[in-house]
């Protein structure tokens, strides 16, 4: 597999290595309302799965449920999602990677019996603290 072409030496590129990739605000924001829910669950939690080690946003051990919270930019959404002009094409394919990884996370998890949820940066926090709770009221009741 060829190698993917280097960043370009730009503000842009240095920009975008600062984002962070935990902690973000819409992360922080929904792990304050699902506390306020009343769900209490685990951060920085390393997921094992047979071949891979994940790492999601939100984890909630005993039903084994999955929360990721996607940044918009970074995973390609199609509402919000721009892709920067790149004559090198290299942020098309790092988003083009990030997809594609996480359709395997998502796969893996699934098939070790967790059930995944991913949620965009932009989705309302209320909406987003309903479905988290009903698939973990789902998994607690199985």
């Amino acid at each position: 597999m060829p190698l993917p072409p280097t960043p370009p030496p730009s503000s842009a590129s240095r920009t975008m290595k600062a984002n962070r990739s935990t902690g973000t605000k819409p992360e922080l924001a929904l792990r304050r309302a699902l506390f306020r829910a009343g769900l209490r669950y685990r951060v920085n939690l390393k997921v094992m799965t047979p071949g891979r080690v994940v790492r999601p946003d939100v984890v909630f051990t005993r039903t084994r449920v999955a929360v990721f919270v996607d940044g918009c930019f970074w995973h390609g959404c199609p509402l919000h999602g721009r892709m920067p002009s790149d004559p090198s094409g290299y942020w098309r394919q790092k988003i083009s990677r990030n997809q594609e990884r996480d359709r395997a996370v998502d796969q893996a998890l699934h098939d070790a019996g967790w059930r995944v949820i991913r949620l965009w940066e932009h989705a309302a926090t209320e909406e987003a603290v309903m479905l988290v709770r009903v698939a973990v009221a789902e998994r607690s009741d199985a």
